[in-house]
């Protein structure tokens, strides 16, 4: 069974949202949820262009929604990484389970 060049690509994009997102679930840390979210936008930035690119879409409309994830992927790592080290500042660790405990 040959598969087209649309579907490889479609289950490598599929393959790294699932991997980023079973990285999600299984990380402690901020920093490993982070790169699960920015490998689960990689997926779908692939999937965006490779779609544009084989179909008789534009591909022009694939290239602009791909920047736009990548935009959006700057703008959450950027975020992220600021809300982690005022975590880690306050509470010095960034392990999810730690901080989620509340104080009295």
């Amino acid at each position: 069974m040959i598969l087209s060049p649309l579907t490889l690509f479609q289950l490598t994009g599929a393959l790294l949202f699932f991997i980023g997102a079973t990285c999600m679930i299984f990380k402690r840390t901020f920093i490993g949820m982070l790169i699960g979210v920015e490998i689960m936008l990689n997926g779908a930035g692939l999937s965006l262009v490779a779609a544009s690119q084989l179909t008789t879409a534009d591909s022009a409309t694939g290239q602009i929604g791909a920047l736009l994830i990548m935009g959006l992927a700057a703008a959450e790592a950027t975020l992220v990484l600021a809300i982690a080290l005022v975590v880690y500042r306050r509470f010095k660790t960034v392990e999810s389970e730690k901080v989620a405990t509340l104080r009295g």
